[in-house]
C-alpha cells in the first residue's frame, strides 16, 4: 500500500511538491495557517505564477489524490510522510534564518502523530537545525510513538519548479536509520533512476546552502569582471563567452548583469555567514561577504549609469522600467533587484513607471509610490530613459524602431545584457549594458 503523504506549508515549495507528489500517484493532504489560501488551493486556484504548476493542481484536485486543510489534527491522522516545507525567511536587522516557522511546524505536529511515521524537513536550514528538531519532535510526540526525522533538501529554480521536482538531477536524504533511507527511497522510487546521495543530518543540510553559495559566487565572480571590464574599457559579454567553452568553468550562470535576487540566493548565504560564525568557523565564509557586496553594487551601478544618460540627474526625468519580478517566468518580487532599482531612481527624483508580465500586483502591492503600466510601450511612453531589468522573452524581443517610436529620447540601459547592442545602436538608440563599452 502506498505511503499517504502531507505537505506542511504551501509557499512555493510546499505547493509544488504537494501538487508533483499527487501526480506521481500519492494520496496528498496539505496544510496552512492561513485558511483563505487553502480555500483558493482547493479550488484549483494558484497564489503564485510557476508554469506548468495550475495544472499539476487541478490534475491532483479533479483525481481525489490531492486536498488542503488547516487541521494539524487531521494531517496527523492522514499521514505516512509529513514533509515540512515552511519558510526560512532572514531575520529582521540580522544575517541569520528565522526558523521559528520550522519550530512552530514540528510543535503543531507532534502531539497529533499517534503512530509509526517519518517526518521530512525540506526547508533551507542552517546546519544542526535537523538534529535540534528530531530531539523536540521525538519529546513532544505521544507516549510509546517514536516518529523519526529526516532531512531531504530541495533544489526547485523558480520557473522551472515542476520540471525539477518530477526530473530531479539528485535526491539528497540526510536520515539516522536505515528504515527512514528505505522510506524515502520507496517514496522517490516513481521518479525512476535518479542519483540519490544518503546523508547525515549536517551534510543534508549543508548540500543546499553550499550549493547557493556556489551560484552566487560564480554570479559575483563574472560581475566582479564586468566591473574590471569597464575600468579597462573592455566587454563582459566577450570574455563570459570565451570563459564558457572552458569546461572547467562552464557557461550557466556566468551572464554579467544587475546580479541575483529573490527568496533564496541573497538570505541563504547570509545565514550561511552567520552560521559559521556561530559554530566558529566563519573565516572560511568571509569571501561570501564580498559576494553579497558585488551584487548589492550592481544595483548602484545601474542607477549610475541611468543617471549618467539622464544627463546626471533624475529631477524631471521620465524613466520607463521593463521588469519587475527578480528573474523571468516568476512573479517573485522579493528582493528583487529591478524593484530596488526602480525605487532608488524614485527617491531621487525621477519619475517611474514599471511594466512587467506576471508580477505587477505584487509591486503595486510592495510600492505603491511607483507608477506603472499595462504594457512595454505603455511604461516607456514619453520616457527620457529606458532601462531592462528583467530580461523577460518579450523585452528581449521587443522592436527597437516601435519601441523608440514611444519614448522621448531614444536611451536604453540593458541591466541583462540580454538585447543585441548593434541592433539596437542602428535603431538610433544611445545603448549602454553594465560591463561593457
Amino acid at each position: 500500500m502506498p505511503y499517504r503523504l502531507t505537505v506542511i506549508g504551501t509557499g512555493y515549495l510546499g505547493i509544488t511538491h504537494a501538487a508533483c507528489m499527487a501526480d506521481l500517484g500519492f494520496d496528498v493532504l496539505g496544510l496552512d495557517i492561513d485558511a483563505d489560501k487553502i480555500r483558493r488551493l482547493n479550488n484549483g486556484e494558484l497564489p503564485i505564477h510557476e508554469p506548468g504548476l495550475e495544472a499539476v493542481l487541478r490534475r491532483g484536485l479533479e483525481s481525489g489524490r490531492l486536498r488542503f486543510t488547516t487541521s494539524y489534527e487531521e494531517v496527523g491522522a492522514f499521514g505516512d510522510v509529513h514533509f515540512v516545507c515552511v519558510g526560512t525567511p532572514q531575520k529582521q536587522g540580522e544575517y541569520a534564518a528565522d526558523v521559528s516557522y520550522m519550530d512552530a511546524a514540528i510543535e503543531s505536529l507532534a502531539p497529533y502523530l499517534g503512530r509509526e511515521c517519518l517526518v521530512v524537513g525540506k526547508s533551507t536550514v542552517p546546519v544542526g537545525t535537523a538534529g535540534r528538531l528530531a530531539d523536540k519532535l521525538a519529546r513532544l510526540a505521544p507516549d510509546g510513538v517514536q516518529p523519526e526525522l529526516a532531512w531531504n533538501p530541495e533544489f526547485l529554480r523558480e520557473g522551472f519548479a515542476v520540471k525539477d521536482t518530477l526530473n530531479p538531477d539528485r535526491i539528497v536524504i540526510g536520515v539516522r536509520s536505515e528504515r527512514a533511507e528505505k522510506v524515502l527511497r520507496e517514496v522517490y522510487q516513481p521518479l525512476g533512476e535518479v542519483p540519490i546521495v544518503v546523508t547525515d543530518f549536517a551534510t543534508a543540510e549543508l548540500v543546499k546552502t553550499a550549493a547557493n553559495a556556489f551560484l552566487a559566487t560564480k554570479i559575483s565572480f563574472i560581475n566582479a569582471m564586468a566591473e574590471v571590464c569597464e575600468a579597462a574599457h573592455a566587454d563582459v559579454k566577450q570574455l563570459s563567452e570565451a570563459l564558457s567553452y572552458d569546461d572547467r568553468i562552464g557557461g550557466r550562470f556566468l551572464n554579467a548583469g544587475l546580479g541575483f535576487g529573490g527568496g533564496c540566493l541573497p538570505k541563504d548565504i547570509r545565514a550561511f555567514m552567520a552560521r559559521a560564525g556561530e559554530l566558529g568557523a566563519d573565516q572560511a565564509l568571509t569571501f561570501l561577504r564580498e559576494v553579497d557586496a558585488i551584487n548589492m553594487r550592481r544595483r548602484a551601478r545601474m542607477v549610475d549609469l541611468a543617471r549618467e544618460l539622464a544627463g546626471g540627474s533624475f529631477q524631471g526625468c521620465t524613466v520607463g522600467v521593463l521588469g519587475a519580478a527578480f528573474k523571468p517566468n516568476s512573479d517573485d518580487i522579493r528582493d528583487s533587484p529591478a524593484l530596488d532599482v526602480a525605487v532608488t531612481i524614485g527617491h531621487q527624483g525621477g519619475q517611474v513607471t514599471v511594466y512587467d508580465p506576471i508580477a505587477l500586483d505584487n509591486a503595486r502591492k510592495a510600492h505603491p509610490e511607483l507608477r506603472y503600466g499595462a504594457s512595454a510601450l505603455e511604461a516607456v511612453r514619453g520616457a527620457n530613459v529606458v532601462l531592462l531589468l528583467t530580461e523577460w522573452p518579450e523585452f528581449v524581443e521587443l522592436d527597437p524602431e516601435v519601441l523608440g517610436q514611444a519614448v522621448a529620447t531614444r536611451k536604453i540601459v540593458d541591466g541583462r545584457n540580454a538585447l543585441n547592442a548593434e541592433t539596437w545602436r542602428s535603431a538610433g538608440w544611445h545603448y549602454r549594458a553594465l560591463g561593457r563599452p
